[in-house]
């Protein structure tokens, strides 16, 4: 952190941000590394048909706001961690997936597997947070470039990305209509 930003406060007006954009996702940085030591802060916009697919980190912790739209999410450790569709996954103390609408806040600790997905026909946006930065900087930029290069990327691929960047993917990502 500069000497500078040690004595002033950052501040990204409404618009502002690098913003990395596909047609599978659209992530704008609000905050990196350069200027926090805490967390990497992005503003994610979620097309319909976007499944990020359940994982989980184990260094990391997040914060999920939704803004705008819908989400299925999930965080909890489900009785079995089968099949590719984590939205029929279920707790041993009975949580569910539950429909996340603007004002939900979903917080995921190290270890706790997670996923959002975007089941309806309009975009979603949510305020999103990953700490320790700057993983989820560079995840982000090489999974945008990834996903730009190839509409249907190999599931390989981003299973090596995403255990680069401490993240066991435990059921696929997708992106596009349903």
């Amino acid at each position: 952190m500069t000497a500078h930003l040690a004595r002033h406060g950052l501040l990204v007006p409404p618009g502002h941000g690098r913003t990395l954009h596909t047609a599978a996702q659209q992530v704008t940085f609000k905050v990196t590394g350069e200027h926090s030591r805490v967390a990497s802060s992005f503003e994610v916009v979620v097309p319909p048909g976007f499944d990020v697919g359940a994982h989980l980190h184990t260094r990391s912790e997040e914060l999920f706001y939704v803004l705008e739209g819908e989400l299925d999410v999930m965080a909890f450790e489900p009785r079995v961690r089968s099949g590719d569709d984590w939205r029929r996954w279920e707790s041993l103390d009975g949580r569910q997936v539950v429909r996340a609408t603007p004002g939900t806040v979903i917080v995921v600790p190290p270890g706790c597997p997670h996923a959002f997905a975007n089941p309806t026909g309009e975009p979603a946006r949510m305020f999103f947070q990953a700490s320790p930065p700057p993983d989820h900087e560079r995840y982000f930029e090489e999974l945008l470039e990834l996903l730009d290069a190839n509409p249907s990327p190999d599931a390989s691929a981003i299973g090596e990305l995403r255990a680069r960047y401490d993240i066991e993917q435990l059921t696929p990502l997708r992106h596009g209509p349903s």
